[in-house]
């Protein structure tokens, strides 16, 4: 009798077929920033959320700072079925053949959290993510880091500034072409590789979200960092979509529910987590922090603003004047 009330009971929650399995759904979650970033705070809390919600149906062995897969190797990984849940940071994309996702990495499109959020929460993001299927990915939500600041050993608050040094950007056409545009040298090198690069001045400076460089020590080996806010680094999280599509029906829509209790959470704390990164890297006493003057973010935004309109035959015209439209960023303005 025991043993048919505990089925009744497993039957009632909708996961009877699972929870008696011999082994638990093993999801590998890989990313490569620090646990204590938006990130990988919003990871560990995905794992809490589909464990407890499975009834332990589910584990979800969560890996950090590139301790499974570095940048180049994760996607691959990910449409391989290596491992099933990523989180990678929207440029990484354009490399895959998904170029409308570079989008996000042109300069000053979004005018801070409320502009970005009208896209990703919205139906352009939706739009945006169902273009993965076709590569075997599934996207599950957009996590927010933060706004980018640049950072070098030199004084950076003009953008006259930039010219001439070498600064590590990940790879995207986008950002490529932001730094040639202010006479820059960009250069592509995965995330776990720049602090090295930055101590032995294989790259002279860098672009980040506070906590980024905080947690990866980058303030450390970099005199100057300014406030520009110039791009957004934001993620999706995505899962392999022949893995996600075989879960049992009833595990599937717990885990939907984690993930979009998970990106809740991870969205308001980033600007809580980056503020906290910056006062940090303030109180450290090693970087020089120097908040732009309405003229100098002004003049930045001159600078980078024939970016958008080189970029429209890669990423597309008609989805940059849409993320216009819902941010109400006016580029003939500047």
């Amino acid at each position: 009798m025991k043993i048919r009330s505990l089925l009744v009971g497993l039957v009632a929650v909708g996961l009877s077929s699972v929870a008696l399995a011999a082994e638990p759904i093993v999801i590998k979650f890989s990313h490569v920033v620090a646990q204590d970033t938006p990130k990988g705070k919003a990871a560990e809390k995905f794992k809490a959320l589909a464990e407890q919600y499975t009834n332990g149906a589910v584990k979800v062995e969560v890996y950090a700072n590139s301790t499974l897969y570095k940048d180049k190797e994760e996607m691959e990984a990910l449409q391989l079925g290596a491992v099933q849940l990523l989180a990678p940071s929207l440029a990484k994309f354009g490399p895959l053949g998904v170029r409308e996702f570079e989008v996000f990495d042109l300069p000053y499109i979004f005018d801070g959290y409320e502009a970005l959020n009208k896209v990703t929460q919205g139906a352009v993001g939706q739009q945006l993510l169902a273009k993965l299927e076709p590569k075997g990915i599934r996207g599950l939500a957009f996590w927010d880091n933060g706004f980018k600041s640049f950072s070098a050993n030199t004084p950076i608050k003009k953008p006259e500034d930039l010219r001439g040094k070498k600064m590590r950007i990940q790879s995207s056409k986008v950002l490529e072409e932001q730094m040639r545009e202010v006479k820059s040298l960009p250069q592509v090198m995965a995330f776990s590789e720049v602090y090295q690069a930055l101590q032995t001045g294989v790259v002279d400076g860098t672009e980040n979200p506070h906590s980024n460089l905080y947690t990866q020590k980058m303030h450390e080996v970099q005199k100057h960092m300014t406030l520009t806010d110039h791009g957004y680094l934001g993620y999706a999280v995505i899962t392999n979509k022949k893995f996600w599509d075989g879960l049992p029906a009833e595990v599937r829509t717990q885990l939907d529910k984690a993930m979009v209790e998970s990106t809740v959470y991870a969205n308001q704390i980033a600007k809580e987590e980056n503020d906290k990164s910056l006062e940090a890297v303030r109180a450290s006493g090693k970087t020089e922090i120097h908040t732009p003057t309405a003229e100098e973010k002004a003049a930045f935004k001159k600078a980078f603003a024939p970016v958008h309109k080189k970029m429209e035959s890669r990423i597309g015209a008609e989805l940059i004047q849409s993320i216009y439209k819902e941010t109400g960023f006016d580029p003939a303005k500047l």
